[in-house]
């Protein structure tokens, strides 16, 4: 057999032969060696199919440089006969006239000539040049066989790693505390809506006193909510789910009902005592919901005079026509309104009247920053008492916290208080609510004194027995049953 000549190979058999032959080695042979051997011949034939290029590429070059050559010399040679005969033309006796075409074409084809040889110069340069720089470069090197990558070495910072991972972490546990913080928000607004619905809403009472004489003039019923029953939630607990899920006319039907109660009750009475409760912003700023809680109203016509309807200062100012119309109907029928949560004192006590108006309840640290001159005023805060009462409207100091503030808001003028510093907000039992049984005839009993606390449970001095035994059960006064409601 004829033995195989590498040039007349096509480059690219080693290449294909060296990855077949490594492909079968690799099938034969399972296993590191195997795929070890595999890449070794792969890589023995790519660098098989890389020679044989090189010198197929190597042999093209010779050849043209030879065939340049040869063109070269015989251009060379024939230039050099060119001249000669140019040289024997100059010799050969003939006219001028004859002589000159032939002196032109010598001259032209000499031109020609010389132009062909700049030419062939040109390229053997360009090849010249071509190999001088392709002997400079360095020999491909066939990629060596690796039977597993090695990563390279990493160094890194320990501090920053740490930070790094301090920061990651700290990311995961926020994002953690939000989802929980959400998923407890959802569980809360759901419990809330469940709540109001099922109408699980008890009220607690605080005093409204008057200053200095301490007397009670009237409650603020203050809603919290029955979760179950070993829960229950105060009005700061959950009033602002209230406000962002709607559910604000809901709670306001709820207190207003109650709060009507508590105003029927009060008006079996003696003396001027009402009872106050809000609305939300939801419903001030819905005349739909309003003409809901005005319908409530005219259930209790008989009782409304003890309803003081208390109102965002805020929300006063941007009520539309709508419902300015249903607050000056309510009005009408008696409701009393009380201005609630001042942020200010640019008060126009006439124009606030005329809207049923008749308190403004502004808190005790407000009027002590503005008679300290901590906040910019037009008005001194011991002149705002007497404007208000020449309009017949009263100030009430809220959030009144201790003795010293109590003072200070008596200094001011206002009339009543309301805080801590008088009694917290007591709870009021749930038969208080219920409609109230014929009364039956009673002796009459010798009057006493209103007490501080008549729906409130504080402590009463014992009350002086009859002289004789009543012939029949006595209907239990209200006081009595508003003392027991907390107890």
């Amino acid at each position: 057999m004829a033995p195989v000549r590498l040039k007349a190979l096509h480059p690219l058999a080693g290449a294909v032969t060296g990855v077949s032959a490594g492909a079968v080695v690799a099938i034969l042979l399972p296993g590191a060696l195997g795929t070890a051997l595999g890449l070794l011949a792969s890589g023995l034939g790519v660098a098989a199919s890389v020679w044989t290029l090189e010198r197929r590429n190597a042999a093209h070059r010779e050849l043209l440089l030879a065939g340049l050559g040869e063109v070269k010399v015989r251009l060379a040679t024939g230039a050099i006969r060119i001249d000669a005969l140019s040289q024997r033309i100059e010799l050969m006796p003939m006219r001028d006239v004859d002589a000159a075409p032939a002196r032109a074409a010598i001259n032209e084809l000499t031109a020609e000539v010389g132009l062909l040889g700049d030419l062939i110069h040109q390229v053997a340069t360009t090849l010249a040049d071509h190999d001088e720089k392709l002997t400079r470069l360095p020999p491909a090197v066939p990629p060596a066989p690796q039977t597993a990558s090695i990563a390279p070495e990493v160094r890194l910072d320990p501090e920053a790693a740490r930070r790094e991972h301090a920061e990651k972490l700290a990311a995961e546990r926020a994002a953690a505390a939000a989802a929980a913080r959400e998923k407890a928000e959802a569980e809360r607004a759901r419990l809330v809506g469940e709540a109001l619905g099922e109408g699980r809403v008890e009220v607690q009472l605080q005093p409204i006193v008057s200053l200095p004489q301490r007397r009670t003039r009237g409650y603020e019923a203050l809603p919290s909510l029955r979760i179950d029953e070993n829960t229950l939630l105060m009005s700061h607990e959950f009033l602002d789910v209230v406000e962002e899920r709607g559910f604000g006319p809901t709670l306001d039907a709820l207190v207003l009902t109650r709060a009507l109660a508590i105003a029927r009750h009060l008006a079996s009475k003696e003396g001027d005592v009402f009872v106050s409760c809000n609305f939300s912003a939801a419903t001030w700023n819905s005349s739909r919901a309003l003409a809901a809680l005005t319908r409530i109203l005219d259930r209790y016509r008989d009782h409304i005079g003890r309803l003081v309807i208390e109102m965002p200062q805020a929300v006063f100012r941007s009520l539309d026509p709508t419902s300015l119309g249903l607050l000056g109907a309510m009005s009408a029928n008696g409701v009393r309104f009380a201005l609630d949560q001042v942020v200010d004192l640019r008060l126009d006590p006439r124009s606030l009247f005329d809207r049923g108006v008749r308190f403004v309840k502004i808190k005790a640290a407000l009027l002590e920053a503005h008679a300290d001159g901590r906040v910019a005023s037009d008005i001194a805060a011991g002149d705002l008492a007497a404007m208000l009462t020449r309009a017949s409207i009263t100030l009430v100091a809220e959030a009144v916290e201790d003795n010293p503030a109590a003072a200070d808001m008596i200094e001011f003028g206002a009339g009543m208080g309301q805080g801590n510093a008088f009694s917290p907000p007591r709870p009021v039992k749930p038969d208080v609510f219920a409609e109230p049984a014929p009364a039956a005839p009673a002796r009459p009993e010798p009057a006493a004194p209103m007490p501080s606390a008549e729906v409130l449970d504080y402590p009463q001095p014992a009350a002086s027995a009859p002289a004789e035994p009543a012939p029949m059960p006595e209907r239990l006064p209200f006081r009595a049953v508003l003392r027991r409601a907390s107890a």
